[in-house]
């Protein structure tokens, strides 16, 4: 039960985004812009950094719902996701990912976190300025999101199917058509 007046048959954060639709918009855009606007990383890579970071959080739904959208839009699936939250060192990304899944980790405990050692890594299988840059803002906004989804004890779908189908209308539609993000 969320800690707060929320419709519980709403999981997630779309209901924190129904309890509050002023601050729903820029949220939403926020996700838009990270998981689907311009980016050298593809959106299927971006998806699995949030939900990965999110794993690592324990945000449930968050985990749920991007590991989805990662599934839906990368070769593997979500075997590939289920691996990489399992350990990224040992999944079949790329260097190039398994190097930026690092520093997402490092973000995910603490800003200062992220040293040098992580971004060689990343230069040296190849990771630009920006996917660096990227792979630490989708990392740092997925820290508060989660934050957010938890820190309100918002529900979680009955049914796990609902992120797969969540997952169908984001890829399809993003995070800021009229149907709230899931």
């Amino acid at each position: 039960m969320a800690h707060i007046d929320l419709d519980d048959a709403v999981p997630g954060l779309p209901s924190l985004l129904r309890f509050r639709p002023e601050t729903a918009g820029p949220l939403s855009a926020l996700a838009e812009a990270l998981l689907r606007g311009p980016s050298p990383l593809e959106r299927g890579e971006r998806e699995l950094i949030a939900s990965y970071v999110s794993e690592l959080n324990g945000c449930r739904f968050c985990a749920g719902s991007h590991g989805a959208c990662a599934a839906a839009q990368l070769d593997g699936g979500a075997t590939l996701v289920r691996q990489v939250h399992a350990d990224p060192a040992t999944a079949p990304v790329g260097g190039k990912l398994r190097a930026l899944l690092g520093i997402a980790a490092a973000v995910q405990r603490g800003g200062r976190e992220v040293g040098a050692e992580h971004i060689g890594a990343a230069r040296e299988a190849g990771a630009t300025d920006v996917e660096i840059h990227d792979t630490v803002l989708v990392a740092a906004a997925f820290c508060m999101y989660n934050r957010y989804v938890d820190g309100l004890g918002t529900s979680l779908p009955d049914d796990p199917a609902a992120y797969a189908q969540a997952a169908e209308r984001l890829v399809a539609h993003g995070y800021t058509s009229p149907h709230p993000p899931g």
